[in-house]
C-alpha cells in the first residue's frame, strides 16, 4: 500500500488556517478542510481541528496526504482533440455525442474515461480521488471546448474563475428563425421546469427558484428560415443557451428538448442526418490558474454544422 505524501513548511501569519494551508501546499481549500477533519494536519506539532483558526507568526505545518483512491471509471483509449496541454490543465475540443462524465446509462465511453487513459500517471488526487478535474461540462450533443484541471491548485483556480464569471465563453449556434433585434441580451432565472422536471426553463421574474442567467447574442449570418448566431455567456447555467434561445422564440435547430425545427427545414435535417442541437463551444478564455497568463482558445465549427450552414445559405 502506498505511503502518505507529507507536505510541510511555514504558514503566512494572520490568515484563516485553511487558506494559509492551501496557499502553502498547493492543495485546494476543500481538500485541506477534509484533511483537517481527518486529523491529518498539524501546526507547530499539534493536530488541528478547526479550519477557521487564524495562523500565527512563523507557524510550521505538516499535512499527511493519503494516496488518492482509484476512480470507479476505467481508462479507455478514446481519441482526443487536444487544443492545449501542460502539467496543470488540458483543453479539449469535444465532439458531439461524447458524454463528459460517467453516469447511469453511460458507465464508460466518456470524456473522463478518455482522459484517464490520455493523462495516465499525471493526474493528481483532486479531492482525494484519482480523476480529472471536471470544472465545467457541456452537453453530450454539444461540441466544442472544455478545460479540465490536472492538479488541485489548477482545479481551484479555474473553479474560482467560473464562480466569479470571469471566464470568456462564446458559442456558435444555428437557431430557428431570425432574431429581432439581431443583437440583444436575454436575461432570466433558469431552473427546473414545473411542467417537466427533466427540463430547464426560464422562470417568472419574481421566482425565488433557479439561478440568474444572462446570455448576449449576435446574429452573424442570415440563413433560410434560420440564422447563425454567437452567444456569449455572462453566467453558466445548465442548458443556458438552449433555454434562453427557446424563450425568445428561436430554439436551436435539431434541439429535441427545447423546440421544434421549422417544418420547411425538417426534410433537410433528415437528409443530412443532423440529429443534435446545432450548438458549438467555439471560444474559451481564462487566466491560467498557475502562471497567471491570459490564454484564449478557438475551435472551428465541426463538419456537420458547416454542412448545415452551407445547405441553408440564402
Amino acid at each position: 500500500m502506498a505511503d502518505d505524501q507529507v507536505i510541510g513548511g511555514f504558514l503566512a501569519p494572520g490568515l484563516r488556517l485553511d487558506k494559509a494551508l492551501a496557499d502553502a501546499s498547493g492543495l485546494s481549500r476543500e481538500r485541506v478542510k477534509g484533511l483537517i477533519g481527518e486529523g491529518r494536519v498539524t501546526v507547530d506539532g499539534m493536530v488541528v481541528r478547526s479550519a477557521s483558526a487564524r495562523t500565527g507568526e512563523g507557524a510550521a505545518f505538516s499535512i499527511a496526504v493519503p494516496p488518492p483512491e482509484p476512480l470507479a471509471a476505467r481508462a479507455q483509449d478514446i481519441p482526443l482533440d487536444v487544443a492545449f496541454e501542460d502539467d496543470y490543465l488540458i483543453v479539449v475540443n469535444k465532439p458531439a455525442g461524447l458524454v463528459v462524465h460517467p453516469a447511469a446509462g453511460n458507465p464508460d465511453g466518456t470524456l473522463v474515461n478518455a482522459l484517464l487513459h490520455h493523462c495516465r500517471g499525471q493526474l493528481s488526487g483532486i479531492n482525494g480521488v484519482a480523476r480529472p478535474g471536471i470544472v465545467h461540462r457541456i452537453d453530450k450533443d454539444t461540441s466544442g471546448l472544455l478545460v479540465v484541471a490536472k492538479t488541485d491548485a489548477a482545479h481551484e483556480g479555474l473553479a474560482r474563475q467560473f464562480a466569479d464569471h470571469s471566464i470568456t465563453r462564446a458559442y456558435l449556434a444555428v437557431c430557428a428563425g431570425q432574431p429581432a433585434p439581431p443583437i440583444g441580451t436575454i436575461s432570466g432565472r433558469i431552473g427546473r421546469s414545473d411542467a417537466n422536471r427533466k427540463k430547464m426553463a426560464v422562470l417568472p421574474p419574481d421566482s425565488t427558484r433557479g439561478k440568474h442567467a444572462v446570455t448576449h447574442y449576435k446574429t452573424l449570418k442570415l440563413l433560410r428560415d434560420c440564422a447563425l448566431i454567437e452567444c456569449r455567456l455572462e453566467t453558466g447555467r445548465t442548458h443556458q443557451v438552449r433555454v434562453h434561445c427557446a424563450s425568445i422564440g428561436h430554439p436551436l435547430l435539431g434541439d429535441q428538448t427545447y423546440g421544434r425545427t421549422p417544418a420547411g427545414l425538417r426534410p433537410l435535417l433528415k437528409q443530412l442526418g443532423f440529429a443534435r442541437q446545432a450548438l458549438h463551444a467555439a471560444l474559451l478564455g481564462f487566466e491560467h490558474p498557475i502562471t497567471g497568463e491570459r490564454v484564449d482558445f478557438r475551435a472551428e465549427l465541426p463538419g456537420d454544422m458547416r454542412e448545415l450552414i452551407d445547405e441553408t445559405a440564402r
